[in-house]
């Protein structure tokens, strides 16, 4: 593998067509007609050069579910959609819920190489909601965990949630929320609404995710401390933010590919592929999505990665576990959903995709294994190289992850990944997984 590489003529953000020579990890010049000898030559002509993704929300499933997915196979899957950092959710077996897992999910990432995978921290005990866990322990063990989050659970007592706010704030780190007022979502299996009565199945209304939205922004803003919010599903939950924010409380949130582009409608085929948690909402959440993404009050974009064994997923809808693959189509979506529209430029795609989770995450003072990161000389050499014209039909097959579970199966989406580099080094050359 070489040690150098000179990729020519990329367009840094989408601008003017640059070389960018790539040395000892970093990035050691961006300027016309460079020349390196001995560097491996990339040609770059027309693709867009962004700034390694960073996904705050990936389940890896491993440890204990490792037939849905192990660490390296969503690493590899992550790298193929042009992601450099994953934050690995803490809902394994056993719940990386103390320093012993989130060090052994840490260290297979190390070894598998591909992605750099921070460990998201369990909020409590197990994910049962009734006791803190070793917030202290995580954050000082070599995986310097600084994101807490039960997602799959809401963290539902206010006063359990208070301490753990109050908890994070001498760490500088995060609780990420799911939220779900689960007194409001028993039986749920899709958007509550005209559709959900039609085909006869018990809906997940837009209150339960609000109403815990609502609660916990105000006790953010008073113990002031950090909340985070996984995968934002509604349009009063944008409007909710949005207020929060005007009041200067420490809030950011995150939306997911498939909560951009898909519809409550998907749930007229029964086709349990298309249930998730939160559920997927009707065409004006949508909209609310997409414009709350465009103006920041949404901050990034958040896979949510859910991979599920085949016997998980393929068998009636209310059986079925909730949750998609996202990694390696995620920037696709972004692109059809914000980037076509107009929505976003692509220096907006690089701070809601790259340098606002990164920022989140704390990743991005990190030193030689920082994230988020300009494109510019001396800066780690994590980027990413999109071919924009591209288009391609999506095969589940054809994807690295060891579960099929897509939602966008069949259908065409825009943008291709063709090169990944992780500190210097690429994990994707050509559109293909190098290791």
């Amino acid at each position: 593998m070489a040690t150098s590489y000179l990729i020519k003529g990329a367009r840094p953000l989408g601008g003017d067509p640059a070389d960018i020579l790539v040395k000892d990890g970093r990035i050691a010049a961006i300027g016309e007609s460079l020349s390196a000898t001995g560097a491996a030559v990339v040609e770059a002509g027309g693709l867009v050069a962004l700034p390694g993704l960073v996904d705050l929300h990936t389940h890896l499933r491993e440890p204990g579910r490792e037939d849905a997915e192990t660490v390296e196979t969503g690493s590899r899957a992550a790298a193929l959609g042009g992601f450099t950092a994953v934050h690995a959710m803490a809902n394994t077996d056993p719940v990386a819920d103390t320093a012993g897992v989130v060090e052994q999910v840490w260290r297979l990432g190390q070894e598998a190489g591909l992605v750099d995978v921070v460990p998201v921290g369990a909020v409590t005990v197990g994910l049962t909601g009734e006791r803190l866990a070793e917030l202290g322990a995580m954050a000082d063990s070599a995986a310097r965990v600084r994101v807490f989050s039960d997602d799959g659970s809401c963290v539902s007592d206010p006063a359990l949630m208070r301490r753990a706010l109050e908890y994070v704030k001498a760490f500088d780190g995060v609780v990420a929320q799911h939220a779900e007022e689960p007194r409001l979502t028993a039986g749920a299996q899709m958007h509550e609404g005209d559709r959900s009565a039609r085909l006869g199945l018990t809906g997940w209304p837009a209150a339960a995710e609000e109403a815990i939205i609502a609660r916990d922004v105000l006790l953010a803003e008073h113990v002031g401390a950090r909340l985070h919010v996984c995968h934002v599903s509604t349009a009063g939950s944008v409007e909710i933010l949005r207020w929060a924010k005007s009041r200067g409380v420490q809030v950011t949130a995150e939306v997911t590919p498939h909560h951009l582009l898909l519809t409550d409608a998907c749930a007229e085929s029964y086709d349990p592929v298309f249930k998730v948690n939160p559920p997927l909402r009707t065409d004006a959440d949508v909209e609310a999505l997409r414009a709350g993404l465009a103006d920041g009050t949404i901050d990034a974009v958040g896979t949510d990665h859910a991979p599920h064994a085949v016997e998980d997923k393929e068998s009636e809808w209310a059986q079925a576990r909730p949750g998609m693959l996202g990694l390696e189509q995620a920037l696709s979506v972004v692109i059809e959903t914000m980037v076509e529209p107009g929505r976003l430029d692509w220096a907006g795609v690089a701070d809601r995709m790259s340098v606002r989770p990164a920022a989140i995450g704390r990743l991005t003072g990190l030193g030689d294994r920082a994230h988020g990161r300009p494109l510019a000389p001396g800066e780690p050499a994590n980027l990413v190289l999109v071919d924009p014209a591209s288009r391609a039909v999506v095969d589940p097959a054809a994807l690295a992850s060891r579960s099929r579970n897509s939602p966008y199966a069949g259908r065409e989406l825009p943008g291709r990944v063709v090169a990944t580099f992780l500190r210097g080094v690429p994990t994707v050359l050509d559109g293909k997984a190098v290791r």
